[in-house]
């Protein structure tokens, strides 16, 4: 299972949000290299980056943070946050993401974005599946969609989506544990999708958990910031697997 650190931007800065409110912003570094470099030094090679200006401006803001990154270290970046036209994926891309992330443009513009599979190849491309009372949150969480979060990513599959990241947005920055069945759900339910785990991670003992589970990843942001999780345990956990 892949160790995946979440590096928030607003302003240049790493933040982290509690249930993606933006007035809950609290700041834990001013410079994300800084950070990036450390999580790259116990051993982390993946990298998941949120540009929360893009998201609520809804363009592309902080690409020369993701350019910055990604020409300063080895970590495979997936960013997402704001993409929503063409230009804003060339960008990422052009800027050193390997992977970007579409959540609220999946629900919105479908046809756009089964174009980015087809044209940037499915490797490339991750759905978000951000879920609120079991229904596809859009907008940076400020909207609640009819799309039912099982059939949303089948139907995404079908158009040839390999990995899902999937965030309960109550659990989100609550440091209260991840959504076990949510993720026993998807797993049982939908073969052969690589699931990515986000929000709620709060204790090292919940990853072997989720590793069992059989999700792919696992997103970590508040709990490695309020030092709930070291960087020596997931450097361990790493070396393990």
């Amino acid at each position: 299972m892949k160790i995946i650190p979440a590096i928030d931007i607003i302003d240049g800065k790493c933040v982290r949000l509690t249930k993606g409110d933006y007035a809950t912003q609290k700041i834990y570094n001013e410079n994300p290299l800084e950070v990036s470099k450390s999580f790259e030094a116990h051993g982390i090679t993946n990298l998941h980056l949120v540009d929360l200006d893009g998201a609520k401006s809804g363009q592309i803001v902080n690409y020369k943070i993701l350019e910055e990154i990604s020409t300063n270290t080895t970590l495979k970046i997936d960013f997402g946050g704001g993409l929503k036209t063409n230009k804003d994926v060339e960008i990422a891309f052009e800027c050193g993401a390997n992977q970007i992330t579409g959540g609220s443009i999946a629900v919105k513009n479908p046809i756009l974005f089964e174009e980015w599979i087809q044209r940037f190849g499915n490797e490339k491309i991750i759905l978000g599946a951000d879920v609120s009372n079991g229904k596809i949150a859009v907008s940076g969480w400020q909207e609640e969609s009819s799309e039912e979060l099982i059939p949303f990513i089948v139907n995404y599959q079908t158009k040839g989506i390999q990995s899902v990241i999937c965030t309960d947005i109550s659990k989100d920055g609550m440091l209260e544990g991840p959504s076990f069945e949510i993720y026993k759900t998807i797993l049982k339910e939908i073969k052969n999708i690589k699931l990515i785990a986000s929000g709620g991670i709060s204790t090292f003992d919940e990853l072997p958990k989720l590793a069992e589970l059989g999700c792919h990843g696992v997103i970590i942001g508040k709990a490695i910031y309020e030092n709930r999780i070291s960087l020596k345990q997931l450097e361990k956990f790493i070396t393990k697997s």
